[in-house]
């Protein structure tokens, strides 16, 4: 028996994460989203022509905090493909004039920890601890089935490893190889800020969150937000795969960990 393309729950493709700029596409049968837009218009249109999708039909971006490698193309986006846009209120006041004038009736105000309903989608709202106004990110849910996205935050609370347990694919911080970072030419204001609470997770950390994480349900980790200086991609995966089943998970076994890239978009795929 044919199906329709509408027989689908979730499909998802992290169109970039690293260090550079962050994007990430979610489409259901009724809505296409964005969480972030951290490139030029041009290459958000660019990177989602790779994956057979049209930047003129996404109705939604989510927006997770006020750094430029999230918030590059929102204005433009804006302005020109009269898309819908949700953050909570502190990061639209850090956003301010950075991208340029945006249509205030385009801007949506979702809280942490507030739940919101797209047509055929919900979405959660959770605060995370960086060096923003009021960093969000976010969980995607439709029919039983979660994608969560959860990267920029120094560290992972017990209350939102509870909360996000069990998701279906996860899109996680592994941001720097400690010794990397230590040993590496930023200066050491920088290093303090990353390695801080407010900063950002390392391979060994983000293991150490995902090995309380990951459920019976979880089918997919990816690895995002790599440091293009502190980190490797063969580091990040070797580390965490090591970490994880050492903790006694089955890494490509009952789950496949995964990279994601910071040039090119990982395949569409469907929870």
């Amino acid at each position: 028996m044919e199906t329709s393309d509408n027989d689908f729950t979730m499909r998802v493709s992290m169109l970039s994460s690293s260090s550079k700029g962050n994007s990430t596409y979610i489409e259901t049968p009724k809505r296409k989203i964005l969480v972030d837009a951290g490139f030029s218009g041009k290459q958000m249109q660019q990177k989602l022509a790779k994956i057979g999708r049209d930047i003129r039909d996404v109705d939604s971006i989510f927006v997770t905090h006020e750094h430029s490698d999230h918030i590059k193309g929102l204005g433009v986006l804006a302005r020109k493909y009269d898309v819908n846009l949700y953050a909570n209120e502190d990061t639209w006041q850090a956003i301010g004039q950075k991208c340029g004038v945006i249509d205030p009736l385009q801007k949506n105000v979702i809280e942490r920890g507030e739940r919101l309903t797209l047509g055929d989608i919900d979405i959660q709202s959770f605060g995370v601890s960086h060096d923003a106004a009021d960093p969000q990110f976010y969980a995607f849910q439709k029919d039983g089935r979660q994608f969560t996205i959860l990267t920029d935050t120094g560290y992972v609370s017990d209350k939102l490893r509870g909360l996000l347990r069990n998701s279906d694919v996860f899109l996680i911080e592994s941001n720097h190889d400690l010794d990397m970072l230590r040993m590496g030419r930023y200066p050491w204001s920088l290093k303090q800020r990353i390695l801080g609470d407010k900063g950002h997770l390392s391979n060994d950390s983000s293991a150490l969150a995902m090995s309380e994480m990951i459920g019976d349900r979880t089918k997919r980790v990816y690895l995002g937000h790599l440091s293009e200086e502190n980190n490797l991609k063969s580091l990040a995966y070797q580390t965490n795969a090591t970490l994880l089943s050492e903790q006694g998970l089955g890494v490509n076994e009952t789950f496949e960990l995964k990279n994601t890239d910071s040039h090119e978009p990982t395949d569409l795929f469907e929870l």
